[in-house]
């Protein structure tokens, strides 16, 4: 049978409407979907939103033989990847008049930084963004999806799990992919040098020498060629929600700060952390509604040359 949940959130809440890239979660109207492979069964999970205090989260198995325990999983970590646990008011409280991101938090409350249900996908993709533009990281995910990703094909019947359109896919494990090669990799467009990073990466995870979920780990990761603080700050903010994950070398805050602070250029990885040091122990969720609220400057703002 399937499990639903229904969560009444402690903060203001929209269900997302942006998705990422990679292809894997899907919206079709007010329902959020996303297929998770929990201890090798597939699960399904719905979500959608009736009412402004309410979330309903149903997960099915894709076998009859799914057990209770990979629902609960599952739903737990689509609980965790679509925020809706997450209660604000302490970072409200301290930030509510700050003038970098007091209006962000006034106007756009229910916004929630995009998280993977794993550790592993968030280590894994973002591996794939390093020094590329995110149009072309996302090309290179969903290659990886539908060349390795689990498969749930639609069907008809109104007790089906999922009715489409179209398959819904699911990331690849680490397992999976620490047995490619980094040529496989490469043919998707992802640089040699990261195809050969992603597979170490892969292989310390499904070897157990590296949990991601737990952040005693990243010491483990930085000695891999080509794992730097940017991935590692990514996984620590959207692979296991760390408020104050800043990934300091992002594009997007290298020119913020560039903007922001009137430089005249890029900021430098150091120029970013002094910045966003004041909101401890909130620097990454305060870089999230930054951006948020100053993209549009951002953007509008003339090009920027790069840091001396």
């Amino acid at each position: 049978m399937p499990l639903e949940v229904e969560v009444r959130p402690r903060w203001p809440y929209r269900l997302p409407s942006r998705l990422g890239g990679d292809g894997v979660a899907r919206r079709r109207g007010a329902v959020v979907s996303r297929l998770l492979e929990v201890g090798g069964e597939l699960v399904v999970v719905h979500a959608w939103q009736p009412e402004r205090s309410r979330v309903v989260l149903r997960a099915a198995g894709c076998e009859p033989t799914t057990t209770a325990a990979a629902l609960e999983t599952a739903i737990e970590r689509m609980r965790f990847a679509l925020g809706v646990d997450e209660d604000l008011s302490e970072f409200a409280r301290a930030f509510r008049g700050d003038p970098l991101i007091g209006e962000a938090i006034h106007h756009r409350p229910w916004h929630r930084p995009r998280r993977r249900p794993w550790p592993w996908e968030a280590l894994a993709w973002a591996v794939t963004e390093q020094l590329i533009e995110a149009s072309r990281a996302a090309e290179i995910q969903r290659r990886i999806v539908l060349r390795w990703g689990s498969k749930l094909m639609p069907a008809a019947e109104p007790t089906a799990v999922w009715r489409g359109p179209g398959p819904l896919r699911g990331v690849p494990a680490a397992e999976l992919i620490s047995g490619r090669a980094p040529a496989e990799l490469a043919a998707f467009d992802l640089a040699p040098s990261r195809a050969i990073a992603l597979i170490r990466c892969a292989r310390e995870v499904a070897a157990g020498r590296v949990d991601p979920s737990c952040e005693t780990g990243d010491l483990r990761l930085l000695r891999i060629p080509g794992i730097g603080p940017w991935t590692v700050q990514i996984l620590g903010f959207s692979g296991r929600g760390e408020p104050d994950a800043l990934p300091a070398g992002d594009l997007a805050y290298v020119k913020l700060v560039g903007v922001l602070a009137r430089l005249g250029r890029r900021a430098t990885v150091e120029e970013v952390e002094e910045y966003f040091a004041p909101y401890a122990p909130f620097r990454g969720l305060a870089g999230s509604f930054a951006l948020v609220r100053w993209h549009g400057a951002v953007a509008q703002a003339p090009p920027l040359g790069l840091a001396a």
